[in-house]
């Protein structure tokens, strides 16, 4: 709820209100003593506004994005598509009255307003336009940045504004929270001249914001369904579907997990909330998390190593690896029954290995990474994470389109190790097949992204077909389209 000593206009009297808030402000910066305070939520919000070094005498907000760059911040934002909806909540208090509408990300940055001409230039004037940021540690208390601030519905009403350029406005703005990672994403705000604030803009905006909210969680409830049927069939009695989020989306009939999980970024060991360890896999879209048993002291190994710069952790610790270690363990991944001596120098050198040659090898690697090695035959002692199993096991399964979303290029692609580039290229014909037939727009959209799948013209037709015309994303494969073909 809205702090409600002051809304806009209760008061009868708009140009007396402004004035005794001129007289509190000017109290609390360096003018006469007066009689009362400011409402606690803005005495909070200059106080936040003064540590973070913002000056009363600031001129106005900071641009953030020059207007070349404006495009490419709206169509990567999570609110882009439901434009319309706040359009159309939003519109007709901004055509029909004296007010601008604006809609934020969640640092406060403008991506999107609209309103009358002669109230854009004066909202011009103080940076109240698209690329300028709004947030308190930028322009001082406001309804934008304070609504953020204080992660709750906000009005800031004339000399209730940290900084003196904008107590010729009055504002009124509400939050917007993601409902699948909690984490605010936006803000809707109305603003307007002291004279024109519209009693009705605290609670349109609310009301927008509220209306946004309830439509993020439809979507993310059909998304959830989605990914639901999609992986289900791979759940384990202890097992459960786990989104990057931290959501779970399905148990198995030994799962009792609850709450929110904090899983890592790529994957990998985590503590569950009863203290058990666990193991979460990704699956591309969202991750397979597995429950290990308490007495289980096997390492965690975690690779990644298609596309560019291969990584590893053991046990969610980075580990630096060269490329010659990172073949050595992307062979052991794909064999987890081991290598003899022969067979693995064989799968490293060809025909031309020697075994002693990889024993050497073998010897550095297991110098860095301990017992994890085992020898007779060479294979890992530990549970594996490895992305180009998740993919090689997706493709096996038929599913494209999280294959997609994990394939981040192709395996190794400096290795000149027989075996992987025999696997490498198996791999990137397999899924280029597969996205070619089934594929989404998302995933083939992911896999022109790749260095295998940039300039490949048959993937970006397909691509072309299943995009919606009015998805921003048309003119760039038309533009790679036209540069391929001519």
């Amino acid at each position: 709820m809205v702090e409600d000593r002051l809304s806009p206009h209760v008061c009868g009297d708009p140009p007396g209100e402004a004035r005794r808030l001129h007289t509190l402000h000017d109290a609390a910066f360096g003018g006469p003593s007066a009689a009362g305070t400011p409402r606690e939520v803005i005495t909070a919000s200059w106080h936040r506004s003064l540590a973070a070094g913002v000056d009363p005498g600031v001129d106005g907000a900071p641009l953030v994005y020059e207007p070349e760059m404006i495009g490419d911040a709206r169509s990567g934002h999570p609110l882009d598509r439901y434009l319309p909806l706040l359009r159309g909540t939003l519109r007709t208090m901004a055509d029909l009255a004296a007010h601008l509408m604006v809609i934020t990300d969640g640092d406060g940055h403008i991506l999107w307003s609209e309103g009358p001409d002669a109230v854009r230039r004066k909202a011009d004037a103080v940076g109240l336009a698209e690329g300028f940021c709004w947030s308190e540690g930028s322009v001082g208390t406001n309804g934008i940045g304070t609504a953020l601030a204080a992660r709750r519905p906000s009005y800031v009403y004339s000399a209730e504004h940290l900084a003196r350029v904008l107590h010729h406005w009055s504002c009124a703005a509400a939050p917007i929270s993601d409902p699948d990672s909690g984490r605010i994403v936006g803000c809707v705000d109305i603003s307007a001249t002291i004279r024109e604030l519209h009693p009705a803009t605290v609670a349109l905006s609310e009301a927008t914001a509220r209306l946004t909210e309830a439509q993020l969680a439809l979507d993310m409830h059909a998304r959830d369904d989605r990914l639901r049927a999609r992986y289900h069939r791979h759940l384990t009695g202890t097992g459960a579907l786990v989104t990057p989020t931290g959501r779970i989306l399905a148990g198995g009939d030994g799962t009792r997990f609850a709450g929110r999980l904090m899983i890592p970024e790529h994957g990998g060991a985590l503590i569950l909330p009863d203290g058990r360890p666990a193991i979460a896999e990704s699956m591309g879209e969202i991750f397979l998390l597995r429950a290990l048993s308490p007495v289980s002291d096997r390492p965690l190994l975690t690779l990644r190593v298609l596309g560019d710069l291969p990584t590893a952790w053991l046990d969610g610790r980075q580990i630096p690896i060269s490329p010659r270690h990172a073949e050595l363990l992307t062979l052991l991944a794909l064999n987890p029954k081991g290598l003899t001596a022969d067979q693995f120098s064989h799968h490293l050198y060809g025909d031309e290995g020697n075994p002693v040659t990889l024993r050497c090898e073998i010897h550095r690697l297991r110098a860095q990474l301990g017992g994890v090695v085992s020898a007779k035959p060479y294979r890992l002692d530990c549970d594996i994470d490895a992305d180009v199993v998740t993919v090689r096991r997706l493709l096996a399964g038929g599913e494209a389109n999280p294959a997609a979303q994990l394939y981040r290029g192709p395996l190794l692609p400096r290795s000149e190790s027989p075996a992987i580039r025999a696997e490498r290229d198996e791999l990137s014909a397999r899924l280029r097949r597969l996205l070619i037939w089934r594929g989404g727009a998302d995933a083939l959209w992911a896999y022109v992204q790749t260095e295998s799948g940039r300039d490949d013209l048959e993937v970006l037709d397909r691509l072309a077909t299943v995009l919606p015309p009015a998805d921003p994303r048309v003119v760039s494969v038309r533009l790679r389209q036209t540069r391929l073909v001519n």
